[in-house]
């Protein structure tokens, strides 16, 4: 039964609040999962275009935490994050940021997250 509930949860984890963020963070350094973070904003359009893509990233990469916050919705964060643009995504290990993309650029996201789980899987 708990493989199906598996097959069920989201790729892709929307984080509303402070709380949510430092309980899949800190879940996802204690078992020493690298994290990719997709900051937004729902009147972001470059924003919006990307979520079908980092979902499909998240498909890709089965051992990698995906989450997803709207920059206004949670602005504690992205302030402490230095997001000053959207879309960024944020690259961590450990829970520190090992690596950030600003902008709309699949081709380029693909290369660094592919260089990234490569170089946490040697660690």
């Amino acid at each position: 039964m708990e493989d199906k509930e598996d097959l069920k949860k989201p790729k892709v984890i929307k984080i509303d609040s402070q709380k949510s963020w430092e309980h899949h963070i800190s879940h996802a350094t204690n078992q020493k999962y690298p994290v990719v973070v997709h900051f937004s904003a729902f009147w972001c359009v470059p924003s919006i275009v990307m979520n079908p893509f980092f979902q499909e990233l998240a498909s890709t990469y089965q051992d990698v935490l995906f989450l997803t916050l709207d920059v206004d919705e949670v602005k504690e964060i992205a302030s402490k994050m230095e997001i000053k643009a959207m879309p960024t995504f944020v690259l961590l290990s450990g829970g520190t940021t090992v690596d950030k993309i600003v902008g709309a650029n699949p081709d380029e996201i693909r290369k660094r997250i592919d260089h990234f789980i490569h170089s946490h899987k040697s660690m």
